[in-house]
């Protein structure tokens, strides 16, 4: 079966070009996309694990014991020493994680027999990766998990390699969607009431002001304008599933989207350490640096990896003000609330216009169903989380917040939601392979990186001046 919607690996080849492709004609599917459909099972996966919390913490219970992660220490004993003493739910937790992706993974189609153990080699390192991140120095030397899972990742594949059969497990864009279903969990639904129009309203500016950018110069530049299209939307929409979406849209050449698909990685992987880096010199609050990290980070993994980066950052150094969950919070709600949703118009808009202008020729409109066929699922699941989890907690007083729900609800699937980004984030090193970045062509390359030019600038100016009020208050 091909991969599904949006996880297409960090190397684009045609074939894999191909199965992309064929998935996105898989509309005709109906209800069985609910089972077969990567978006779906992010959001099964994501939604169980938030019900069972709420089932356990309303009996008085708690799935911390299973949500375990490493404690700080100061040396490598007391490394050895944690790891020892928790072994039992370091293991437990594995099998719940084999338990849930076996499922997943059998029923959309992959072979388990390379599943399986690709997952186990994801989870070992995972493991070792957040053991460094709970080092009480840490943060002075920016070992933070997700860029150790990043680099980590990155030097594996190549400067060793792995076998190609060990893909099957780095599946970055479920891992990061489960992510993104449990974040739902920590982020209160009134806080996307509040902060969502004003997400969408920066999200809107800064897309459609990019994707023309990158339209108009590569048309200036001679390329095709399927192409144009396609590096517009990878810039401006939802990177990796805006090329995808707007390739299939528009009638793009089949090495179209790969070409996208590799100036979007090699942005996206430059902004994970260059934004949080700026954002630290200049002593940015967590939120208005995560909405600029939203604003201008071309894909969700490597977006959330900056965020919570520097939020991990801003909890550690007083000279940074904010707290973790400014910079995750304001980061999702401008990716995903404010960039991602819009997936699905920007598909129906341009296939309007490649059908009715472009190519009046082929006389084949473009249907007002493509909207939902393209939005991304998991944000459904997002919000769900949200609202489940803030009815549950409407009641406690902000003492109590912090005595019982937090500890006993709320952090153990915030521990979990860190598993899945870590897995996300190991994967993305794991599948980026320089040597298939390189083949782009030098057009592209220029034509994309105007826009980038111009996404940071701008959504600096947004994030940091126009909009800095909303985003430094997003936890008062």
């Amino acid at each position: 079966m091909a991969n599904q919607d949006d996880d297409i690996k960090l190397s684009p080849t045609e074939e894999q070009w191909d199965e992309e492709a064929d998935d996105l004609r898989l509309k005709s599917v109906g209800w069985k996309e609910l089972w077969l459909k990567e978006d779906w099972w992010a959001i099964w996966v994501g939604l169980g694990i938030v019900l069972v919390a709420v089932l356990f913490f309303l009996n008085g219970g708690s799935i911390k014991w299973i949500a375990i992660k490493p404690g700080k220490w100061d040396n490598v004993g007391q490394a050895v020493s944690d790891l020892v003493a928790h072994l039992p739910q370091y293991l437990a937790m594995f099998f719940m994680w084999l338990a849930i992706f076996y499922v997943a993974v059998k029923a959309m189609g992959y072979k388990l027999g390379e599943f399986i153990p690709s997952f186990i080699f994801v989870f070992v390192f995972s493991v070792i990766i957040f053991i460094i991140g709970a080092w009480t120095h840490a943060h002075h030397y920016n070992l933070e998990p997700p860029l150790v899972a990043l680099l980590l990742g990155m030097l594996i594949s190549n400067l060793i390699g792995l076998p190609a059969w060990m893909d099957t497990g780095f599946r970055v864009e479920f891992y990061i969607k489960i992510g993104i279903v449990l974040l739902g969990a920590t982020l209160p639904f009134t806080l996307i009431i509040w902060a969502g129009p004003v997400a969408i309203l920066q999200a809107s500016i800064v897309s459609i002001t990019t994707f023309l950018v990158i339209f108009f110069v590569a048309k200036k530049l001679g390329l095709d304008r399927r192409l144009a299209a396609t590096l517009g939307a990878g810039g401006a929409v939802c990177g990796v599933s805006g090329a995808i979406a707007i390739a299939g849209a528009v009638g793009a050449k089949k090495e179209h989207a790969p070409i996208a698909i590799t100036m979007v990685i090699l942005w996206a992987i430059v902004m994970i350490f260059f934004l949080p880096l700026v954002s630290r010199l200049l002593g940015l609050h967590a939120g208005v640096a995560g909405a600029w990290v939203g604003t201008s980070e071309f894909a969700d993994a490597a977006g959330f990896a900056a965020a919570q980066a520097y939020g991990n950052v801003a909890e550690n150094l007083e000279k940074i003000p904010g707290k973790q969950d400014d910079a995750v919070w304001a980061f999702t709600l401008m990716k995903v609330v404010g960039r991602d949703v819009w997936i699905g118009i920007w598909a129906f808009v341009l296939a309007l216009i490649s059908t009715m202008k472009w190519e009046r020729k082929a006389g084949q409109k473009p249907n007002p169903a493509e909207i939902w066929w393209r939005f991304p699922k998991f944000v459904i699941g997002f919000v769900i989380a949200s609202v489940i989890i803030t009815l549950i907690t409407k009641g406690y007083s902000f003492q109590d917040y912090g005595k019982i729900v937090k500890p006993e609800l709320v952090g153990p699937v915030k521990t979990l939601r860190t598993w899945a980004f870590i897995f996300c984030f190991f994967s993305i090193g794991l599948t980026t392979r320089f040597r298939e970045l390189a083949s782009a062509g030098i057009k592209p390359f220029m034509a994309f990186t105007t826009g980038v030019v111009v996404n940071v600038i701008l959504g600096f100016i947004l994030s940091a001046i126009v909009f800095a009020s909303y985003w430094s208050n997003l936890s008062h």
